[in-house]
């Protein structure tokens, strides 16, 4: 017993000597940790960004097949408007040959000029549903004219054919016909733009080429809604073609 060393002294001298500091992998495995956590955390956010712009897309697509779908349903409802079609890879409104103008020229006759009067305002009820100010930007008037003559005389001619459809939409409806409305005259032209084409976009034959039709145009998805401007001017002027 007497003879016995302690050496509680040198015990604790050695553990005071010992490193608190954590070895170098374990501090490479908490980096890891933290790396693999930052890009979890950076990948989430990028999956939920995309899935919404793609869910915001779907609902474009949708919204818009809906609105084709509703624009199909007048010709399909109405007799009168038989022969005019919906294209929907491009769009547009075709009116076939109850539109089709004569060979240089830009006028329509008294029954074109009273079909267009008629199917207007059955677009633009549809233009004017919550569905339509949502996501319809414009319809563009779109004249083409067959490929014969210069190619400035028929752009041109195209285009005096796209204004043709609007001076016959805005002209004196005759005693048979509805009166279009003030906010219907005004929202034609709002929403209506003229465009040309010439000779491009050519059909079979001669005649199916000298034609008018309506572009849908649709807004993207980060465009804001359309926003009316509605105005107090009630004279729309005289269509200056001749």
């Amino acid at each position: 017993m007497l003879g016995t060393r302690i050496t509680l002294g040198k015990k604790l001298k050695d553990e005071a000597e010992k490193p608190f500091w954590i070895s170098f992998a374990d501090l490479m495995t908490a980096l890891m940790v933290m790396f693999l956590l930052v890009m979890s955390v950076a990948l989430l956010a990028v999956t939920k960004t995309v899935s919404e712009e793609q869910r915001a897309a779907d609902a474009r697509k949708v919204a818009i097949e809906k609105l084709l779908d509703e624009v199909e349903q007048i010709a399909k409802n109405n007799p009168q408007f038989s022969g005019i079609h919906v294209n929907r890879d491009s769009q547009t409104i075709n009116f076939g040959d109850r539109a089709r103008f004569d060979t240089a020229s830009h006028q329509l006759n008294l029954e074109q000029a009273r079909l267009l009067r008629a199917y207007i305002p059955h677009v633009l009820a549809i233009a004017d549903s919550d569905l339509g100010k949502d996501w319809l930007k414009r319809i563009v008037v779109e004249g083409f004219a067959d490929k014969r003559g210069s190619y400035l005389l028929n752009l041109n001619l195209s285009l005096q054919r796209s204004e043709r459809v609007l001076c016959v939409l805005l002209a004196k409806a005759d005693f048979s016909e509805t009166e279009l409305s003030f906010g219907q005259r005004e929202e034609i032209r709002q929403l209506f733009l003229v465009g040309g084409y010439s000779s491009n976009s050519q059909k079979d034959t001669l005649e199916e080429s000298r034609r008018i039709e309506l572009r849908l145009e649709f807004r993207g998805i980060k465009e804001l809604s359309r926003i009316a401007n509605p105005t107090t001017e009630e004279d729309f002027g005289l269509c200056t073609l001749k």
